[in-house]
């Protein structure tokens, strides 16, 4: 097909009009004020196109995108499923790109995740389903002696109080949760603000790693990873180097968190990731930001060089 063919278009003040475009062209449609250009590029060609573009992907798919009613045409001949980009005001938000201003980045989001392939970050290998075995010799592998946790992530990021969850979990007799990074009391009232996004973790086990662990390990890593949907977080306590000068006092940790999943992992480096979605492809989400710079591009840092110009002055000597 050469040529899009529309006959007789009537959105707005369009009046029953035919027109046939070449395609592969870079076409401008022209005229005065109020003579349908944007009816014809806009309300007829572009929403039949979005229409069939939406129709196309799946009904889960389909609610990240908005979608346009059919447009008021006889027929429309050679046109593909289509996106377009908008002209609009922009502010100086630093989280804004072009990519965001015009929309077409919730497109980019939604293909990456639908049918991207992730890859291990530190090795490259494309990332594979993981067995529950493997996951029980990566936390065996943390070494003798470490404290660790079993948590099931259930809610990740979720609106909502989710008390029904709260109150299942509690029934099937777990007794600890991390909400929002914070270990409460299952048996404890919990109220949780419908309105804001919370990651809610059951703790299915603590336990030290020993040689004979390993069966009781077996069944907290098969518990967490059923009530989670196949992903688990294991909290590694390690000791801080000064324990040993402070006998007198109790040890404290500095915990390391690893996240495991049976659908992405790389069984050589025992990296897991979690299932693509594509708010891990949105630097404004806290799931897709960087860490160290929160999703902005850039990190406020102190210059020793330009606090301490001369380090040959004392401070009494104006080196600040």
């Amino acid at each position: 097909m050469e040529k899009l063919i529309i006959k007789g278009a009537r959105e707005h003040n369009l009046k029953n009009i035919d027109v046939e475009i070449p395609r592969n062209k870079l076409v401008v449609i022209s005229g005065l004020s109020g003579s349908g250009k944007s009816s014809l590029a806009f309300d007829t060609i572009f929403a039949e196109g979005q229409r069939r573009y939406v129709e196309s992907l799946s009904a889960y798919a389909r609610q990240f995108l908005g979608r346009m009613d059919k447009p008021d045409v006889d027929y429309i001949e050679g046109l593909s499923p289509a996106i377009s980009i908008e002209q609009k005001t922009t502010h100086k938000n630093p989280r804004s790109t072009v990519g965001t201003v015009t929309e077409i980045y919730d497109y980019y989001r939604l293909l990456f995740a639908r049918i991207g392939k992730p890859h291990c970050p530190v090795c490259g290998k494309e990332i594979n389903e993981q067995t529950t075995d493997q996951i029980i010799d990566s936390i065996m592998n943390f070494g003798e002696g470490q404290r660790v946790q079993i948590l099931s992530p259930v809610v990740r990021g979720k609106k909502g109080e989710h008390s029904k969850i709260l109150d299942d979990a509690r029934k099937v007799g777990y007794a600890r949760a991390r909400i929002d990074g914070l270990t409460v009391e299952l048996e404890d009232t919990i109220k949780l603000d419908k309105q804001k996004k919370h990651t809610i973790e059951l703790v299915v086990d603590r336990i030290i790693i020993k040689a004979n662990i390993r069966k009781r390990l077996a069944d907290s890593v098969e518990a967490a990873l059923a009530a989670s949907n196949g992903i688990l977080l294991a909290i590694q306590q390690i000791p801080l180097s000064d324990n040993s000068a402070n006998a007198d006092t109790a040890t404290k940790y500095a915990e390391k968190e690893i996240f495991f999943s049976q659908k992405n992992s790389c069984t050589d480096c025992g990296i897991s990731l979690p299932e693509l979605q594509p708010r891990l492809f949105s630097f404004n989400n806290p799931f897709g930001a960087c860490s160290e710079c929160t999703g902005l591009g850039e990190k406020l840092e102190f210059s020793e060089e330009l606090i301490v110009p001369d380090k040959s002055k004392s401070l009494n000597e104006d080196a600040i």
